[in-house]
């Protein structure tokens, strides 16, 4: 389970465009981009690329997700963890790191 006190960040192999309220991310290698792994973000998961700046932790942007869009906590949970877990999966983003000065949870 990823913390909420780690902090996502861009990985620079990744290419953004914003379309309107969406933005297009596209995977670069040695300088050619990869055009069969294009990923589209809609206008929530464009909002939560946007706050991905490699300061703000995850429980920022949860708080961040649910006063821009009035949900509830555990909606806004759900949806930064698995953005986060996908755009892991896919390198689009870096693994969460701890933030400075926080502890991780103990698991018995």
């Amino acid at each position: 389970m990823v913390n909420p006190k780690s902090v996502p960040a861009r990985s620079d192999s990744v290419v953004t465009r914003k379309t309107g309220n969406e933005y297009v991310l596209v995977p670069v290698a040695n300088n050619i981009a990869d055009m069969n792994s294009v990923y589209t973000l809609n206008e929530s998961g464009a909002f939560i690329w946007e706050l991905i700046d490699g300061k703000r932790c995850i429980e920022d942007l949860i708080e961040a997700l649910i006063k821009e869009y009035e949900i509830d906590k555990e909606t806004a949970s759900k949806d930064v963890l698995s953005f986060i877990e996908a755009m892991s999966k896919y390198l689009i983003i870096s693994p969460p790191t701890p933030l400075k000065g926080s502890e991780a949870p103990q698991t018995p």
